[in-house]
């Protein structure tokens, strides 16, 4: 069975939502559905996307993981989107914790460096 995620966070504005997303991807979205819905695509079949739907907004919690997070640290920063927590837990996975503007949680991990 092939597998894709299309993951969906509610948000109480599109636009805001929309601006933090993008620098939190890296750039606008990979389409715009609606006037208050926009999707990015991570990778092939794994997107994200954004709705809004105020009475639903701020109870999304995401993890996904990534090769260099160090890296997608530092250039989150840049874009002046900064890790709320950053941790290593037991086994060395470590993980990096943003919120947006509703309080959703985006979370980026790594796998233990060897």
């Amino acid at each position: 069975m092939p597998l894709a995620l299309y993951a969906g966070i509610a948000v109480s504005n599109y636009a805001t939502a929309c601006d933090w997303y993008s620098r939190l991807f890296g750039g606008p979205p990979t389409l715009v559905a609606t006037p208050t819905k926009a999707v990015w695509d991570l990778a092939e079949h794994r997107s994200v996307f954004i709705d809004e739907r105020p009475e639903h907004a701020g109870h999304a919690n995401l993890s996904i993981f990534v090769d260099d997070l160090d890296g997608l640290v530092a250039q989150l920063a840049e874009r002046g989107i900064h890790a709320e927590q950053q941790e290593t837990y037991s086994d060395g996975v470590r993980r990096a914790t943003y919120r947006d503007p509703d309080g959703n949680e985006i979370g980026f991990g790594s796998a233990p460096q060897l």
